[in-house]
């Protein structure tokens, strides 16, 4: 499903160039649900952003599904995160004038009839608990039911690989639990490949794999040292 080979990324900062990642090689099989861990600045997020086409390595290769991503031009790495991705905020990043269901039908797959959109989207609403909250504005729920509909937002058509950037970070440790665990099952029914930063060891345990970024990126391995 995912392979990196040989791929660096740095930043300028004052005039300089800063590494952040060095993955020498790194393969993620279809279906995994994975728990990266380790400490702020090592590089996690920087790596969910070059596999979701956002960002560019400066060197290496980057195959997620098949495709080339080091490849693509940015109006291909759009195509591609519009199509095989599904992204998770810390911060849900929902419309604030919208509805949930709004926001949801905002990137829902224009090939859809109006009778399968409504299929999936109360499908959807009811098996994340949130059936009857569909016309309820962001501000209007909780911060646990808005992270609920960002999920529904990254699902509902099924991308080939999720990524969740501390999807659970501002929430109090009941409601991250809970959202979590209904995250992991959905991708396991679904067979979604899932890609989970979290500084919660607690979290991390839940997921069939965890791996610190020490292991992948050569830059905090060699500092660590």
């Amino acid at each position: 499903m995912i392979e990196v080979k040989g791929v660096s990324k740095s930043f300028a900062m004052h005039g300089n160039s800063l590494p952040i990642l060095n993955v020498n090689h790194w393969q993620v099989q279809r279906g995994e649900r994975i728990a990266l861990i380790g400490p702020s600045g090592s590089g996690k997020s920087t790596l969910l952003h070059l596999l979701s086409g956002v960002m560019t390595p400066d060197e290496g290769e980057i195959w997620v599904d098949g495709q080339p991503l080091h490849q693509y031009s940015e109006a291909k790495r759009d195509r591609y995160r519009a199509e095989k991705v599904g992204y998770i905020f810390q911060d849900f990043h929902l419309i604030s004038s919208l509805t949930a269901k709004q926001n949801v039908e905002l990137i829902m797959p224009s090939n859809w009839s109006k009778k399968q959109s409504s299929e999936q989207l109360d499908f959807w609403f009811e098996r994340v608990g949130l059936r009857d909250r569909q016309h309820h504005l962001p501000s209007q729920l909780s911060r646990g039911q808005q992270q609920r509909a960002a999920i529904i937002r990254a699902l509902i058509a099924k991308p080939k690989l999720i990524l969740a950037d501390e999807p659970t970070g501002s929430l109090d440790w009941e409601t991250a639990g809970d959202i979590m665990s209904l995250l992991l099952d959905i991708c396991e029914a679904e067979q979604l490949t899932l890609l989970s930063v979290t500084h919660d060891l607690h979290l991390a345990a839940m997921y069939p794999k965890q791996i610190n970024i020490q292991e992948l990126n050569e830059i905090v391995r060699r500092e660590a040292v």
